[in-house]
């Protein structure tokens, strides 16, 4: 559980250094391409550990590169989606990760007489995706916006107009949510000022988010609710060693059990909002946790008790997942495009942090890892409470922009 939680340290380091990176020169598509090849390479030479020494360098750095890949590849598949579908496409992704849970547990039991094959077969998909599908993904039009470079949103614009039947209109025009129409006897007077700022949009960082009241306080609160929440789904992720059941099928029916919690999610996602969702799912996932750890099996029907506590994990898990993958797209829209990604990557480093936490919260036994669990989750929701909503609302591309929008909404 140690050499866990330090793997989980370095995808928290990894998701802050990558989500500034893809914010800044590199972008959303460039900062993926760099994670899936190191964290290709650096499984593969794990393979090839010739002691511990080597093996445990390379799987801190395996984790470094991989910690930043699905955040990443979030916000560059949904960044391009308008706010109708953001939430459906946005939870459309995660099936994927719990597909590839479950199949790691199919996987891991086929090889578990060679923990090097298995490191050789789990390496080969980021290499593959690196370079047989991202050559044809394009990179996020909102980034190329907030960089200066409209006419290759534009390009992209258009693309995705023509792949889906379209017709992209003629003579359009993209600009940034901060700029605004000037009298022609302000432009002169006015451009070094709109220089300055255009300048300082394209190069704003995670500090810019502390400096604004708004996105500061946003910030505190992503960040304890997804610290809570990791907590929660990787200790019930984790926890099955202490169900006494069979430990590759728990992980599979725990990865399966999330599926419908992303099809729920969807599906209710757009008709009550993101607020309403991310307290009734934590709140969820924390009473039924803290029913686990009521429970206390007995000498005569101890089997039939732990079935009862791992189906109080499955609809914990059940409700963490929906709220795990829910704050994804949640954060996404809570900050505008200069910054998303760096506030998802600090968010991010939080989810990595009660990762890090969780394998130590497992050990402590049999009933107080639920309740820990129980508690949690039920902080988280009451936490979500002070999040405004999102639903409906337009992603905003500057921090200039977000505050005038929010101005708006309050008058």
């Amino acid at each position: 559980m140690v050499s866990l939680a330090r793997f989980f340290f370095f995808l928290f380091a990894g998701a802050g250094v990558f989500g500034h990176l893809s914010d800044s020169f590199l972008g959303r598509k460039g900062s993926l391409q760099v994670a899936c090849f190191l964290s290709a390479i650096f499984g593969l030479l794990t393979a090839l550990s010739p002691n511990y020494w080597a093996y445990a360098a390379l799987r801190l750095l395996t984790g470094f590169s991989t910690g930043s890949v699905g955040l990443c590849s979030f916000v560059l598949a949904t960044e391009p989606i308008g706010p109708s579908r953001r939430g459906a496409a946005g939870m459309s992704t995660f099936y994927f990760f719990s597909g590839g849970i479950a199949a790691l547990a199919g996987v891991a039991a086929l090889f578990q007489s060679s923990w090097r094959a298995l490191y050789v077969f789990t390496s080969l998909p980021s290499l593959a995706f690196a370079l047989a599908v991202l050559p044809f993904v394009s990179e996020s039009p909102r980034w190329f916006l907030v960089r200066h470079r409209a006419h290759d949103a534009l390009r992209v614009l258009r693309d995705i107009a023509s792949k889906n039947g379209r017709v992209f209109p003629d003579g359009v025009t993209l600009k940034l949510d901060d700029d605004v129409e000037e009298d022609d006897e302000n432009v002169d007077k006015n451009n070094k000022v709109e220089e300055q700022e255009r300048n300082s949009a394209s190069d704003s960082s995670i500090l810019d988010v502390f400096r604004s009241r708004t996105t500061r306080a946003r910030l505190v609160l992503s960040v304890l609710i997804n610290l809570l929440c990791s907590v929660v789904y990787y200790g019930l992720s984790l926890n099955v060693v202490n169900l006494k059941t069979n430990l590759y099928v728990s992980v599979a029916i725990n990865s399966l059990a999330e599926m419908p919690a992303y099809l729920l999610t969807a599906l209710l996602l757009d008709r009550f909002g993101r607020k309403p969702l991310g307290i009734g799912t934590m709140l969820l996932s924390g009473a039924f946790c803290i029913a686990g750890s009521l429970i206390v099996p007995g000498a005569g029907a101890g089997g039939a008790m732990r079935i009862v506590r791992m189906g109080c994990g499955v609809v914990g898990i059940f409700g963490m997942a929906a709220t795990y993958n829910l704050l994804f797209i949640y954060t996404a829209e809570l900050f505008p495009t200069v910054v998303r990604n760096a506030a998802l990557g600090c968010t991010s480093q939080a989810s990595q942090m009660g990762a890090i936490l969780a394998p130590l919260v497992v050990v402590l036994g049999e009933r107080v890892p639920f309740a820990v669990f129980g508690v949690s989750g039920i902080v988280g929701g009451l936490l979500v409470f002070y999040l405004p909503e999102t639903m409906n609302k337009p992603l905003y591309d500057t921090m200039a922009g977000l505050e005038e929008g929010e101005k708006t909404v309050l008058k």
